[in-house]
């Protein structure tokens, strides 16, 4: 019994040193300023190295009630901690484009080869100070939060709004859950694409609200068993599955269903270049409301302005089902399959009416292959 004592004050005594297994790294206690004039990257960055390196789950804190200015940041693992939270209640800004130091441009904050991580924006939000860049076609603009190698990945109740290009980028990442995401930019803002999803799989993106100047969601090469549920989207391009082509690269799996798209420019769109290679195949959308959405379902093979070659993307077994709403002049269905054709497309209780009464509802094809039924506008185009 004496034994058994002497061993518990022992490790009473020595498990203190290697850290608690729910420590947590405030950024204030590392320096951080939050007046949202001071640059606090570095402060952030000690307050990362800290958590990364710490055993079990530590809490990397971003306190409320401050506003951080940040440079571009990057957040690498492999950490030593079996998971990761991350607490932003705090607001983060970005510089604006004549204060971004520099070459870096990719994006404010990249986050690398970080397994088991939960962001936790509740109270919190990102703002990426866009309209400073927009001006400037030219410009080699930011994104604003990139996830790299980055595997089961949840991020909820985040807010992030105005970035100079793309909002969230999804990259090379297996296991991913998005809920209750906030994007916002303005209809005009160029290439302020919400999520972009690329080279990932089993990504599950639902419960919530993007409004931006392109693609809300866009499901790009490489990645496949991707669902999104529960989307409203607009302003912007729609929920887009592309852009292929410049790359051999598939993507397949995937289902989006239960979306709301009002005033966007697209709905349901899969865009390829024509030229090179690659495949869109087992790509569902359902039970879609639409809202004066100009292309509501639109298949583009000639996206770009691009030469035509001998490759062409393959478009295959596409759902179109459970539409209704209205286009905003009567282009209901548009499917341009290219050269090639498309093949195994189904459309099905479709009801999409124009918002326009002189310019009624209508469906137009190229070398389109598949079945119709219960669709209006009638559809007779798409061949068997």
């Amino acid at each position: 019994m004496q034994s058994l004592i002497t061993c518990s004050l022992i490790l009473a005594l020595i498990l203190p040193c290697f850290g608690s297994n729910d420590a947590s790294y405030n950024v204030m206690d590392f320096g951080a300023v939050g007046d949202g004039k001071t640059d606090d990257s570095q402060a952030f960055l000690k307050a990362w190295q800290g958590t990364c390196g710490a055993q079990g789950t530590p809490t990397l804190q971003i306190p409320s009630n401050y506003e951080f200015l940040l440079s571009a940041l990057v957040l690498k693992g492999p950490c030593n901690a079996t998971t990761i939270l991350i607490k932003l209640e705090g607001k983060i800004v970005a510089p604006t484009k004549d204060s971004w130091a520099g070459n870096n441009k990719r994006s404010l904050i990249s986050i690398i080869n970080v397994k088991q991580l939960t962001l936790d924006g509740s109270g919190g939000f990102i703002d990426g100070c866009g309209s400073s860049w927009w001006p400037c076609k030219t410009c080699s603009r930011p994104s604003m939060l990139t996830f790299q190698y980055c595997n089961d990945l949840s991020v909820h109740d985040f807010t992030i709004t105005n970035s100079p290009k793309s909002h969230i980028h999804v990259h090379y990442c297996e296991g991913v859950t998005f809920s209750r995401i906030n994007v916002t930019a303005p209809g005009d803002s160029p290439n302020t694409d919400g999520i972009d999803v690329t080279y990932s799989k089993n990504v599950l993106i639902q419960d919530s609200t993007i409004q931006s100047g392109d693609d809300c969601i866009a499901i790009s090469g490489g990645s496949s068993v991707v669902n999104v549920t529960g989307i409203a989207c607009g302003p912007g391009h729609g929920i887009s599955i592309g852009s292929l082509g410049k790359r051999n690269a598939t993507v397949e799996g995937i289902y989006i269903r239960n979306c709301t798209l009002t005033k966007t420019k697209y709905g349901a769109r899969i865009k390829t270049f024509p030229v090179g290679n690659g495949c869109a195949k087992q790509i569902t959308f359902e039970e879609i409301t639409l809202d004066q959405t100009r292309y509501p379902i639109f298949i583009d093979k000639h996206y770009g302005s691009y030469s035509l070659t001998n490759g062409e993307v393959e478009v295959s077994g596409v759902t179109f089902r459970g539409f209704q709403g209205t286009s905003f002049d009567g282009r209901a269905i548009t499917l341009d399959c290219g050269q090639l054709g498309c093949y195994d497309i189904v459309l099905d209780q479709i009801d999409i009416v124009s918002s326009l009464p002189a310019k009624p509802a209508c469906c137009s094809c190229k070398n389109a292959h598949g079945t119709v039924t219960s669709t209006v506008p009638n559809c007779s185009c798409l061949m068997p």
